[in-house]
């Protein structure tokens, strides 16, 4: 049975950030983030679902503000706990004005907005002109695409396993046919493209050496093949 957006996040806030800190976790939140430095670097920032705050943390250290949102109470009580500036709020209906943010970001969360089209305008609203967004989605053509259609539900808590939040899957052209027409792609990086299992970045010398591996991987020619696609866009000036 699905859970609306709010509660699964909820539930999960409790657990979230257990291993996060380490193996492929620790080395995916390395990666997002080092593809989002060069465009927050004394800029002002918005992340769409900061969660508990482990992408905006770091963000935050170089930005000249930085300020996330995310629709649910136990991941915002974490992350205000790091002393973050962050708000509740859905990202079909931000609270900020036109133009607030040079840069504008969301990791692994978007693959989950039913409304996809109005939120992405949305976060296009609040774009400066000429400012960028780092837009994240779940693709379908990828191993990590194939693993997750596969394998059975991963369990959060007693009652709550990831089958039951809403999910989709956006090759290229899907992506694309979301934006509104004052953002324009540049460039596109994929992640995670030949990691079969979380488990192997845990494994001594081979997860460090398949980590480098993905890193580089995530710029080259098969970048499209990772299970996260992340458009680079800019807003027209």
């Amino acid at each position: 049975m699905k859970k609306d957006n709010r509660s699964y996040y909820d539930a999960f806030s409790s657990v979230y950030e257990d291993h996060r800190h380490q193996g492929y976790h620790l080395w995916l939140d390395e990666l997002e983030f080092s593809i989002l430095r060069p465009y927050i670097d004394g800029r002002d920032i918005f992340e769409a679902g900061c969660g508990t705050g482990l992408i905006l943390e770091r963000a935050a250290r170089i930005a000249r503000t930085a300020v996330g949102a995310d629709l649910s109470p136990g991941m915002l009580e974490k992350a205000k706990a790091k002393g973050l500036e962050c708000v509740e709020a859905d990202l079909g209906s931000l609270p900020f004005p036109d133009a607030s943010f040079d840069t504008v970001y969301s990791f692994k969360v978007l693959a989950h907005v039913r409304d996809i089209r109005p939120a992405l305008a949305e976060l296009s609203r609040i774009t400066r002109p000429g400012g960028h967004l780092l837009l994240e989605f779940y693709n379908p053509t990828s191993l990590r695409g194939w693993v997750k259609r596969l394998k059975p539900p991963t369990r959060i808590d007693a009652q709550t396993d990831d089958e039951q939040v809403f999910t989709r899957f956006d090759g290229k052209t899907r992506i694309l046919s979301y934006l509104p027409r004052d953002l324009h792609p540049v460039d596109w990086r994929g992640v995670r493209v030949i990691t079969p299992a979380a488990r192997v970045h845990d494994i001594p010398f081979f997860g460090r050496a398949i980590g480098e591996l993905e890193n580089r991987l995530s710029r080259s020619v098969i970048r499209g093949f990772g299970g996260f696609l992340i458009a680079i866009v800019r807003k027209d000036s």
